[in-house]
């Protein structure tokens, strides 16, 4: 056993905990903490990134099993048919992910580098701060008023999170807000779009990898997936309860200040 790419990989699940589900680019982040680690191993492979997502996403299950789940018996039947709609509403929005982002996906590849995710990290912080200062009121207060043609708009401003450094979360609580959703609707639709994307994703990253599953690296895997579940519980309950009080424009700070980082630092040590 590697003791040093579990070391990295418990490093890379804290990272992926936070970031995936802030709108500040787990891309960036992954990339800057990979070039202080070292970018080569397990750790650093497609799979790896990607899969680990699995232990992320299984808080967001976790933390909203109730209201995800339509066969609770804690639930009326109008309660039941909500979260049926609520359904509907996330996998009609994930149809423009599924079929343009699967079809750029591979070509999108070619643009994870540096220039890409600082101009994306920087050009995203500008938005998020322009956009806080222009919206006054918002139209929709809760997921049961999102209706199906919003939905699928969301879902296309999520397509835009193929392109390196824009952050799926940001990338989709952006779009909701510009067209009228509160912070927590944006928020909490962004959690639950991630679902059956971030599996998808995953699933398809399995299926296509191309070398042999060491047991080595099932652990390290294993390791980082449990890390970022744990990470995650704790950022998705530090979202929802900031947003509550506050907005985003300092996480739109925060992107360009990290966009900065990235040019200063690959410019100055590369």
């Amino acid at each position: 056993m590697n003791i040093i790419e579990i070391l990295k990989s418990l490093l890379l699940g804290v990272v992926e905990g936070i970031t995936e589900w802030l709108p500040i680019s787990s891309t960036g982040h992954m990339i800057l903490v990979n070039e202080f680690i070292g970018n080569t191993g397990f750790t650093n492979s497609d799979l790896y990134l990607y899969v680990i997502q699995l232990g992320a996403i299984l808080a967001v299950v976790t933390l909203y099993f109730n209201k995800l789940n339509p066969f609770s018996p804690k639930k009326s039947a109008e309660q039941k048919k909500e979260t049926w709609q609520m359904w509907f509403k996330v996998i009609v929005a994930c149809v423009p992910a599924a079929v343009i982002g699967l079809a750029l996906n591979d070509f999108m590849e070619t643009f994870e580098n540096w220039y890409v995710v600082s101009a994306m990290l920087i050009l995203y912080g500008i938005a998020f701060i322009f956009i806080e200062k222009k919206q006054k009121r918002t139209k929709i207060d809760s997921i049961s008023q999102l209706d199906y043609k919003t939905a699928v708009l969301i879902g296309a401003f999520q397509v835009l999170s193929i392109i390196p450094g824009t952050s799926r979360s940001g990338s989709t609580i952006l779009g909701s807000m510009i067209l009228g959703c509160s912070r927590a609707v944006s928020a909490e639709f962004s959690f639950f779009l991630a679902i059956p994307v971030m599996f998808g994703v995953s699933f398809l990253k399995i299926v296509t990898y191309d070398a042999a599953f060491a047991l080595a690296d099932v652990i390290t895997l294993l390791v980082g997936m449990v890390v970022a579940y744990v990470v995650s519980l704790l950022s998705i309950k530090f979202l929802v309860e900031y947003v509550k009080k506050h907005d985003f424009k300092s996480f739109g700070y925060y992107r360009i200040a990290l966009g900065i980082v990235v040019i200063a630092f690959f410019l100055l040590f590369r």
